[in-house]
């Protein structure tokens, strides 16, 4: 079995799956990217390694009994794909406790919160989540009976991990299309 865990950068998807106990091998694939040298380059723009998804795809050929990492993940054969959800402003603390508060744009002037300076990666990764890329991604790619949405806004990691745990052994029924954050737009 080949299990997925995807979502925006931000909503937990590293965390979680390090706390999780399964019996499946837990692959890492921004790890795999930098590791084996799987980039294209980097994008200057957003500080980021551009993945070289055909190398990626060749590399995960034939793994099976994995679960499978990343914000990528979706984009890759699974049986379960499970996309992490958080609120946009949530993602934004997350990120900004990482790092990302140097100033090249600003928050939503509609956000209940008062503007403060964001990067533009950060803007992009709340903006994103609140359009729900990933879910639309990932559906279309493994269809509505293979995805399963867990929205860890007001949960701890421990909480997450056991709701991903629940997906791998079969224990959660698909969930996608359940959490909504296009009001924050």
């Amino acid at each position: 079995m080949r299990v997925a865990v995807t979502g925006t950068p931000g909503t937990g998807k590293t965390t979680a799956t390090e706390l999780l106990e399964t019996d499946l091998d837990v692959l890492h694939l921004n790890d795999v990217i930098k590791s084996e040298g799987f980039s294209t380059g980097t994008d200057e723009e957003r500080g980021s390694l551009v993945a070289d998804m055909d190398a990626l795809e060749a590399w995960l050929d034939g793994r099976e009994d994995v679960l499978v990492e990343s914000y990528l993940a979706h984009n890759f054969d699974a049986d379960r794909v499970v996309v992490l959800r958080a609120h946009p402003d949530t993602v934004v603390e997350r990120l900004r406790e990482r790092g990302e508060s140097d100033s090249k744009a600003r928050e939503n002037a509609e956000s209940a919160e008062p503007p403060r300076t964001l990067t533009r990666k950060a803007r992009e990764n709340a903006e994103s989540e609140a359009l729900d890329v990933v879910l639309s991604e990932a559906v279309h790619n493994h269809g509505t009976g293979n995805v399963y949405e867990i929205d860890t806004t007001d949960r701890d990691p421990e909480a997450v991990a056991a709701e991903i745990a629940a997906v791998v052994d079969g224990e959660r029924e698909p969930s996608a299309g359940t959490v909504s954050y296009v009001d924050w737009l």
